[in-house]
């Protein structure tokens, strides 16, 4: 994993809106976030992170035989950020493709790369999520409600086809769903192909629909309904009880939805672990950033069954079951 350097804490951001430490801590369990310095691109976030992984697993860039990113905030509107990221990897010919499932990115990616391992058209595929999100907000008091939540960051994991059958580690599940009745409620309106004959213009701008827009109480009743569903469903899928699992890893997106969908599970908080406070919500990148941090500093073992878990803009949600 890999966050930009440049430290924001809520109070800076009262300098900038009408609103408090105390009002973002008590609504969404944030402190602080990452935000990047000028110049720094969503391909450096997503270097960084790959270079760490590829050194983890042992592997050069040439033994990959697939790269996925995903990303709602891609580095220019086309192509997307996985070409600037296979680029700096200097990975040669390696087929590289954006996916667009915005907080449940990173699940839909799992599962992707999941076909592609089985179908035995690759065995190694880089899963990266990546998010630059700090320059597409209203730092305004107007947009407070949303602006509040989001930070940069980067993760990546690498998952390769393991044919070790003393080895069980691997993805057991990653199950999938969307309901796009639902994609208004959380969108940013323009710039927009669907807009003609000019995809933003001035009138736009001045209503601000170039910025994240939200139903927050709409995002929150469906996000606590769904994600503990389709975590039933996954582990289902795996064969594997809820009291099995040794570490269960929510989508970072606020902590009171986490809190309620623990509760509803009956989880208790020595099995799940949260970074939002320091990162704020890094929509795809959250997950992987999560089982970066669980695995340096130990909480996450080697044989340990992890749960994830992620609701996200489209409508979309998912979960997925690993063995460590």
């Amino acid at each position: 994993m890999y966050v930009p350097e440049r430290v924001v804490t809520n109070d800076d951001l009262a300098k900038l809106m009408d609103t408090s430490d105390e009002w973002i801590q008590q609504r969404t369990g944030i402190r602080e976030r990452r935000f990047v310095e000028p110049g720094q691109m969503p391909a450096d976030l997503a270097q960084a992170a790959c270079e760490q992984a590829l050194e983890a697993a042992g592997l050069e860039v040439d033994d990959l035989d697939f790269i996925l990113l995903a990303t709602l905030s891609s580095q220019h509107d086309f192509p997307g950020t996985s070409f600037f990221l296979q680029e700096q990897l200097k990975a040669g010919n390696v087929p590289c493709i954006d996916l667009r499932a915005q907080c449940s990115g990173f699940i839909y990616a799992l599962n992707f790369a999941d076909g592609l391992i089985l179908s035995g058209k690759s065995r190694r595929v880089l899963v990266v999520g990546c998010e630059v999100q700090s320059t597409g907000i209203d730092l305004t008091t107007e947009g407070r409600d949303v602006s509040v939540l989001f930070g940069d960051g980067a993760g990546a994991v690498i998952l390769e086809a393991n044919e070790d059958e003393d080895d069980p580690a691997g993805l057991l599940n990653a199950t999938v769903h969307a309901e796009g009745k639902h994609a208004r409620r959380l969108w940013i309106e323009a710039p927009s192909s669907g807009h003609a004959p000019c995809r933003l213009t001035h009138e736009m701008i001045d209503k601000k629909l170039h910025f994240p827009s939200m139903d927050g109480r709409y995002v929150f009743k469906h996000a606590v309904t769904r994600m503990p569903e389709v975590l039933r469903e996954s582990l289902a899928a795996a064969s594997i009880k809820i009291d099995d699992v040794d570490l269960f890893l929510f989508h970072q997106a606020n902590l009171r939805i986490n809190e309620f969908v623990a509760q509803k599970l009956e989880i208790t908080p020595e099995r799940t672990f949260s970074n939002i406070e320091r990162y704020g919500n890094c929509s795809a990148a959250s997950i992987p950033m999560l089982l970066a941090e669980t695995a340096r500093n130990g909480k996450l073992k080697p044989g340990q069954i992890v749960a994830l878990t992620a609701f996200g803009s489209g409508f979309t949600w998912g979960s997925a079951i690993l063995r460590w």
